[in-house]
């Protein structure tokens, strides 16, 4: 029996065909300095593995010099639209900018999420809604299994002033956290729209494990991503500033207009490492 397609059939397959071709087709926005390192890395406390990925400066390939670190978590929002979830920060044409007119250059190590336990992997305290935490095994393997690895495999400078962690969000909370749990290993920590409200224990926390004076701590937030973002961040600062952690290494910067997303964070991006690294900014 042979088939003859009905007009409803035709008008759907027409419909559909549409459509697919009104969908934006996304093309790699990735630079040649980065790439994905050809394994997976175990996360032995974890039970899971992860991708890693890796931006070398532009002078990598042509020179013998060594470079300051960048750990930075949701690796695949950092260089790619096409691994991004909600846009791309653009970390690696950013910084190729930065070589070119300030000769500053850094390597930055991106830790792909999980994706199901992402919460629970960027958070050392446990959430009722969320579960319980796994943000000291997965700190432990950036310490332990991540960072050996780079800096035996690639010219770093490995001592803690040159270092540091970032992120956004939950990213932003396992930064805080890291830069005040492991201060033999970081010294700076880029902290975007912080999501304090996670777990009030980070305050606790924060008073008990107080960071070492000379620690950088740059937090960013937008005035548009809700009250309870501006009044934990708010509640940080004047923490921090009571526990008498020097003016000097602290910046807090709420953005106008700033919204939760990876524009605001990607905006941001370049000031935050200038000031990080005591860059000056460049006009």
């Amino acid at each position: 029996m042979s088939y003859k397609p009905t007009i409803r059939g035709v008008l759907l397959t027409f419909a559909l065909l549409l459509f697919a071709c009104s969908e934006p087709v996304k093309i790699s926005t990735v630079t040649d300095n980065v790439q994905v390192l050809p394994y997976q890395f175990v996360m032995t406390e974890l039970d899971r593995q992860r991708t890693i990925r890796l931006y070398l400066p532009p002078s990598y390939q042509h020179s013998e010099k060594r470079y300051p670190v960048i750990y930075m978590h949701d690796g695949q929002n950092l260089f790619d639209v096409m691994t991004a979830f909600a846009g791309e920060w653009e970390v690696d044409e950013a910084l190729n900018q930065l070589a070119e007119k300030q000769d500053f250059e850094v390597i930055v190590v991106g830790i792909d999420n999980s994706g199901d336990f992402r919460m629970n992997e960027l958070s050392p305290w446990e959430n009722k809604r969320f579960g319980e935490a796994q943000g000291k095994q997965y700190m432990d393997f950036i310490v332990e299994v991540v960072k050996p690895h780079i800096d035996s495999n690639f010219r770093t400078k490995a001592d803690r002033l040159n270092t540091a962690i970032m992120g956004s969000d939950m990213g932003g909370l396992i930064s805080h956290y890291a830069v005040h749990a492991y201060p033999e290993v970081f010294s700076k920590a880029g902290i975007f729209s912080p999501a304090y409200w996670y777990s009030q224990d980070v305050f606790s926390f924060t008073q008990f494990k107080k960071a070492q004076l000379d620690v950088r701590l740059y937090v960013m937030y937008g005035d548009k991503e809700g009250n309870g973002m501006i009044a934990d961040t708010d509640k940080m600062q004047r923490q921090l500033k009571q526990q008498g952690h020097p003016r000097k290494n602290t910046l807090f910067k709420r953005v106008p207009k700033g919204e939760h997303n990876e524009q605001l964070w990607q905006t941001e991006f370049t000031e935050a490492i200038q000031w990080l690294f005591q860059q000056e900014p460049a006009f």
